[in-house]
């Protein structure tokens, strides 16, 4: 059977069937294989339990349809007689879809390299961990204006002229994102100076947490309660940040009242006795006990010590035992804790009335 003699953009219409032919088989070839690849090695990586196995198979999970789609399509062009202008056009878009899928690949490199990475440092150095996640972003950046400047480039944009103009246009790009800008930079200046890193526990005026994530934008915090803060990092750094995660030392003030019928001489040993009761718990540096003040309803006492671990829960700890040994002490030699009194006066009544 012949087929009609059509002729169709200077190709008879055997040609464009198989054109057609070509590019339905060449694209589902490559869907096939891109199967049978990410199957071989998805049981390869799960025999094997390496991360550069688990990197591979992400990367051919990562390869686009639209790719194959345009790739299977150059095959099937080159069973046609196409211009030079057409053909050239095919062949750039074929290059940009390379390019593309280069850069999607690299972007995930990136990111495998940091996240793993990020998991082997953050409990050691957490500050590292947090600089190599912003770099990590940075180089995707770079990764995909690089890969844009190819493409422009390829498709015959003058690539010095654009970047002359970007000079200028990017003056009034900056005015109108300028508070992106200022949280870029910002972020910038908190990988870099380090004020905080990922899993510090900070304080920033009224809101405290630990830090999760450092962004571009914002830095998130976990509050104690649960929730997520979201701030943004201009907002940040132009506020006090008190870093709790390093804290060497913890300073203690207490005070406490004992009632006035006391006698002098149990009224002298109260500081030997609160020196003793502090210095005998570990992680402590005993700092003074003093006979404070006379109080409306008690004679004061401020005590001073240093524990020496920035955990709060032992200090907690800690301060609960001292509690419990003064009020038993006291007890044991008869001091008596103050409380808050009131006074009643009572008058003759009137004898007119």
């Amino acid at each position: 059977m012949t087929l009609p003699n059509i002729i169709f953009l200077n190709n008879s219409l055997d040609k464009w069937l198989y054109a057609l032919g070509a590019f339905i088989l060449s694209f589902i070839l490559l869907l096939i294989l891109k199967k049978i690849l990410q199957n071989r090695l998805l049981s390869f990586a799960q025999k094997k339990g390496t991360q550069i196995n688990d990197l591979v198979v992400v990367l051919i999970s990562k390869i686009k349809t639209i790719v194959l789609l345009i790739i299977a399509l150059y095959v099937g062009s080159n069973f046609l007689i196409l211009s030079d202008r057409i053909k050239s056009l095919i062949g750039n878009i074929v290059v940009i879809a390379i390019l593309i899928q280069i850069a999607i690949w690299g972007s995930q490199i990136i990111h495998y390299l940091t996240e793993r990475y990020k998991k082997q440092k953050i409990l050691e150095d957490a500050a590292s961990a947090t600089t190599f996640s912003a770099i990590g972003v940075v180089a995707r950046i770079l990764l995909w204006l690089v890969i844009i400047l190819i493409i422009l480039d390829n498709i015959g944009v003058n690539i010095n002229t654009l970047v002359a103009g970007l000079g200028i246009g990017g003056i009034a790009v900056a005015l109108a994102v300028q508070n992106v800008l200022a949280d870029l930079f910002a972020s910038l200046s908190i990988v870099l100076d380090k004020p905080f890193v990922i899993g510090d526990f900070i304080i920033v005026d009224n809101y405290l947490g630990s830090v999760e994530h450092i962004g571009l934008k914002t830095t998130r915090l976990r509050s104690l309660s649960g929730e997520q803060l979201v701030m943004s990092n201009g907002d940040l750094l132009k506020s006090r940040i008190r870093n709790y995660k390093r804290m060497v030392e913890r300073r203690v003030v207490f005070t406490l009242g004992i009632v006035y019928e006391t006698s002098m001489e149990k009224l002298e040993i109260v500081p030997a006795i609160l020196k003793e009761i502090v210095e005998k718990h570990e992680h402590v540096r005993f700092d003074r006990a003093h006979f404070q003040s006379y109080g409306d309803f008690s004679l004061k006492f401020e005590i001073v010590y240093w524990v020496k671990t920035s955990d709060y829960s032992v200090y907690m700890d800690i301060q609960q035992s001292i509690n419990l040994n003064i009020f038993k002490r006291f007890k044991e030699e008869g001091i008596e804790f103050a409380y808050p009194t009131q006074t009643v006066f009572v008058g003759k009544e009137d004898e007119s009335s």
